[in-house]
């Protein structure tokens, strides 16, 4: 089970926090709390949608305790788009990268919603904010985003 789950769940501890270090601690406390509570699966839904959710929130946990949820400063950030061509020339390593130079709030908003599909209720519920704080955080990493990929060469 560790072998086909462990790289799955470092690509998503990494996402969330953003440095390798970081996204190797909260894959092994993932692990411990994934098999401290291996009995509660229920087999209602896949067994990885179970696991991702615990991972999750364990990342979560780690980045409350660093206290990186505050809402994010606003930032100076220019409104230009990116061309299709800026977009589509980026790999799967190079956008991973530009998401996870992401102020920690930002990131793990951005997360929560684009990769991992949860609403903004759900995301207020689970990081203790409002709604609206979850919507222009999210939008503000997407102009964050936009503004990266249109300065790269």
């Amino acid at each position: 089970m560790f072998n086909s789950l462990a790289p799955k769940m470092f690509a998503t501890c990494l996402r969330y926090m953003g440095s390798r270090e970081e996204a190797e601690d909260v894959l092994q406390d993932g692990f411990v709390t994934l098999f401290t509570k291996l009995g509660s699966y229920s087999s209602q839904g896949s067994f990885e949608g179970w696991a991702r959710k615990i991972f999750v929130n364990t990342a979560l946990m780690a980045l409350r305790k660093k206290d990186a949820l505050r809402e994010s400063e606003d930032l100076e950030v220019a409104h230009g788009m990116p061309s299709s061509e800026q977009v589509q020339s980026l790999g799967y390593k190079e956008i991973v990268k530009l998401i996870s130079n992401l102020p920690a709030g930002y990131r793990t908003i951005f997360n929560m919603s684009v990769i991992e599909g949860y609403s903004h209720k759900e995301i207020a519920q689970a990081l203790g904010i409002s709604e609206g704080t979850s919507r222009s955080q999210l939008q503000r990493a997407r102009v964050l985003l936009q503004e990266k990929i249109s300065r790269r060469k």
